[in-house]
């Protein structure tokens, strides 16, 4: 392949996309350029950047089903940019491959009804990526797809960990827990293997709109906050996180709540922005100062350190500690919150590190390192697909 050779990313959220244009060089995969598009704003824009240049490009387009203009304008917009003439490959981030997907695949016909049949499983992300993943295939029916998969990363875990304590039957039917954010999850063992080796035994918390945290041995998952599907493991932005079953049967059987009325309530109405009744966003609560505010963000950082105290039992023990993704990677106040209920642990925050988004925000005598590492999901599909591309 010539140097001049281009991949591109669709990394697909349940309200917007993160496109990412990468040269294939040899073996690696290079980022070029990145875009995004907001499908919550009107009117609809793609954002674009290239080296140290930013553009902010309308979208003409109408927002269709099938998405069809759009992503015809958005390949036309790349165009006047980058010379996609060379695009040999399209890769995508699809969330759920259930126990069928374990590593990256090209796309034909079988597999896009395959992943669609998982749909159920993740009802607000796995549309999203096949909108995308049909509308490539209309508008470039000889370009090859692949798909990386977010569960993927999480097959390596024992069938203990990864057991509901249901009947077996529904086990092996596939009720039982995925992991998610593994995308995230793989880049960031990469990055703790080549700058902190020593930390054998992490857990990586991906913190986010939607959130998780995952348990790494040697760089391995071996447990995951989410389970079945995204709505479990700790509280998100409008996700409840771990919620007793028995509140589901309360709404359905003593509230009469419909199946649709109860899905919104735990995709959307829930979470940060539930129990703040203000807003889903952690930068907002942060700033306000009401009692709702504050218990919003109290019961994040409770849930989160909770968790990776579970995780350090599953474990075995503690090394470090990795905070990742938008809230992550940007908020101190966050990562000091949490840092704070695992005193118990020994871990001690180093407050200029942490204030400075440092590598390393832990003190020398702290006995668990915590971590600051930026995630970069779509250089995990575009190395998946050089992978697959190259005979992998």
């Amino acid at each position: 392949m010539s140097s001049t050779d281009l991949l591109l990313t669709f990394n697909a959220g349940s309200s917007t996309v993160k496109i990412g244009i990468f040269t294939m060089e040899g073996d690696a995969a290079r980022r070029i350029g990145k875009g995004v598009i907001d499908f919550r704003a009107e009117p609809l824009s793609l954002g674009l950047t290239r080296g140290s240049q930013t553009f902010e490009m309308p979208l003409k387009a109408e927002m269709t089903e099938d998405l069809h203009g759009v992503i015809d304008e958005t390949l036309a917009h790349l165009a006047d940019h980058f010379d996609t003439t060379a695009t040999r490959a399209a890769g995508h981030r699809v969330v759920h491959g259930g126990d069928r997907f374990t590593k990256v695949i090209a796309l034909d016909d079988a597999a896009i009804d395959a992943i669609d049949a998982l749909t159920p499983l993740a009802p607000l992300h796995q549309p999203q990526a096949l909108r995308f993943i049909r509308a490539l295939r209309h508008l470039k029916p000889h370009l090859t797809q692949t798909a990386s998969f977010d569960t993927a990363f999480h097959a390596t875990q024992d069938d203990l960990v990864r057991r509901f304590a249901i009947p077996r039957a529904l086990h092996d039917e596939g009720v039982k827990r995925y992991g998610f954010h593994g995308l995230s999850y793989k880049f960031i063992a990469g990055e703790l293997a080549r700058k902190a080796p020593r930390a054998a035994k992490t857990v990586v918390a991906h913190l986010g709109s939607g959130a998780s945290l995952c348990a790494l041995a040697g760089g391995v998952s071996r447990d995951c906050s989410m389970g079945f599907s995204t709505l479990d493991g700790i509280p998100m932005a409008t996700r409840p996180g771990p919620l007793d079953p028995g509140v589901i049967l309360h709404l359905a059987g003593e509230r009469k709540q419909s199946f649709e009325a109860i899905e919104d309530l735990l995709y959307h109405r829930s979470g940060l922005l539930g129990v703040s009744g203000i807003s889903a966003d952690t930068r907002d609560l942060l700033k306000d100062g009401r009692p709702e505010a504050r218990q919003a963000i109290d019961l994040f950082t409770l849930r989160i350190a909770g968790e990776i105290g579970r995780m350090a039992a599953t474990l075995g023990g503690l090394d470090a500690i990795v905070f990742t993704a938008g809230i992550g990677e940007h908020q101190p106040a966050i990562r000091a919150g949490v840092a704070k209920r695992l005193s118990w642990l020994g871990l001690a925050i180093d407050e200029k590190a942490n204030a400075a988004n440092d590598f390393t925000i832990s003190t020398g005598e702290s006995r668990i390192a915590a971590h600051v590492i930026a995630t970069d999901e779509e250089q995990v599909i575009a190395d998946e697909a050089m992978t697959l591309l190259r005979g992998g």
